[in-house]
C-alpha cells in the first residue's frame, strides 16, 4: 500500500520499513550494487547494464540497456523486469516477468528454492529472482488470476521471510478484496511488530470485519491511533486526500496516512458501520 521512490532493485529503506538501522541498509545496498563488476562473467556484465538502466530517466533508453544486458546473458532475470515494467500490454508483462522467474531459476538451480526457506534474501544472485516473481504476481493479480497471484505472495514470504520486498502489503490488500478474514489474521500475525499505519489499521479493521466491537478490535485500533494519529481524518472524509499523493513516506506523518487512506479507504466503506465505529471511538477519545 506504500508508495515511494526509490530504485527498483533497492532493497527498501529502514523508514519504509519503520526501523532505524540506516548503516545495515547502505551496507546492504552496498553491497548488491558491487555484485555486478564489469568485465567478469556475461551475467555480471548483464547486471551492470541493469544498474544503469534503474538510474536511466529516460523510457527508451532504458528499454535498449535492458535488451543490451539480455544479449551479454540472457538468464539476466532483472533485465526480463524492466522490460516487463516498460511493456505496453499485460500479456506481454506477464510473458517478460515470466521469462524473468525462468532465468531467476536458471540461475539460481532447484537446491536453493528448496533449502534457502526463509532466507533466500540472503543469496545476493537470487534477489532477481524475488523481483521477477513479484512483479508475475502482481500481474497475475491484475489479469484477474486472483488464486494463483497469491499463492506466489504466500510463497514469496516464505521464502523470503523478511519481506525485503514488502510482499505482505501486497497480499494484504489482495485479502482485504477477497474479504478473507482467516487468511488476513493469519498474515497479520506473522509481521506482530510491523508499526506501519497499514498493518495497524488493518489489524483494526479485520478483528472488527470479524468480531464486531470487542475489546480486542478496540485495542488494536488505539495501537493504530498512536502508530499514526492523522490516519481517521482521511478515513472519515473530515480532510479531503490531495492530488497527487505524496511521493516520499516516513512512518507516523500525514503523508503516510495519506498514503494508506487512498488505498483503504474502499475496504472501510465495504465494511459494514466499521467507518461509524471508528468516528465513535475517536469520539471518545477525544473526551
Amino acid at each position: 500500500m506504500a508508495r515511494s521512490k526509490r530504485r527498483p532493485g533497492a532493497p527498501a529503506s529502514p523508514a519504509q520499513n519503520g526501523e532505524v538501522d540506516w548503516e545495515a541498509w547502505l551496507d546492504e545496498l552496498l553491497q548488491e550494487v558491487e555484485l555486478a563488476p564489469p568485465g567478469s562473467t556475461p551475467l555480471e556484465q548483464a547486471q551492470v547494464l541493469i544498474y544503469q538502466a534503474w538510474d536511466e530517466p529516460d523510457r527508451t533508453r532504458r528499454i535498449e540497456l535492458a535488451r543490451r544486458a539480455l544479449d551479454c546473458s540472457p538468464d539476466c532475470a532483472d533485465a526480463w523486469v524492466v522490460l516487463a515494467e516498460e511493456a505496453d500490454e499485460l500479456a506481454e508483462a506477464l510473458r517478460c516477468y515470466r521469462e524473468g522467474v525462468a532465468a531467476g531459476e536458471r540461475v539460481l538451480g532447484p537446491a536453493p528454492l528448496a533449502q534457502e526457506c526463509g532466507q533466500l534474501w540472503q543469496i545476493p544472485e537470487a534477489r532477481p529472482y524475488l523481483r521477477a516473481r513479484v512483479g508475475l504476481a502482481q500481474c497475475l493479480w491484475l489479469l484477474g488470476e486472483q488464486e494463483t497471484a497469491i499463492a506466489h505472495f504466500w510463497e514469496l514470504l516464505r521464502l523470503d521471510g523478511g519481506d525485503h520486498l514488502r510482499v505482505r502489503y501486497l497480499l494484504l490488500e489482495a485479502l482485504l478484496i477477497r474479504n478473507d478474514l482467516e487468511a488476513l489474521r493469519r498474515l497479520i500475525d506473522m509481521y506482530p511488530d510491523d508499526e506501519s499505519a497499514a498493518w495497524c489499521y488493518s489489524r483494526a479493521l479485520v478483528l472488527y470485519r470479524s468480531e464486531g466491537d470487542t475489546l480486542a478490535a478496540r485495542q488494536a485500533l488505539r495501537e493504530a491511533r498512536q502508530a499514526n494519529p492523522h490516519v481517521p481524518d482521511y478515513l472519515l472524509g473530515r480532510k479531503k486526500l490531495p492530488r497527487p499523493l505524496p511521493d516520499y513516506i516516513e512512518p507516523g506523518t500525514v503523508e503516510e496516512a495519506i498514503d494508506y487512506a487512498s488505498v483503504a479507504q474502499p475496504y472501510w466503506k465495504n465494511t459494514p458501520d466499521a467507518l461509524s465505529w471508528l468516528r465513535r471511538q475517536v469520539a471518545c477519545r477525544r473526551r
